[in-house]
């Protein structure tokens, strides 16, 4: 699966990345490759959990350009 990832910097400097169909999936780094591992890491974690618990996997965004 796919999911949409905003990635926005703090003011510190610091990129954060949040996936918008996994309410409360964020995570940070202090480069944009660390972030990319990060955010990878988080969605499996999340996705796991979920499956643990028994709870539905969410069906990722479509987006389309016009």
């Amino acid at each position: 699966m796919k999911y949409r990832v905003i990635i926005e910097r703090d003011e510190d400097g610091i990129y954060v990345a949040r996936v918008p169909d996994l309410p409360g999936c964020a995570t940070e780094g202090k480069t944009k490759k660390e972030l990319m591992v990060n955010v990878k890491e988080a969605i499996q974690t999340y996705l796991e959990a979920l499956k643990k618990h028994g709870d539905p996997i969410p069906v990722a965004t479509i987006q389309i350009s016009v």
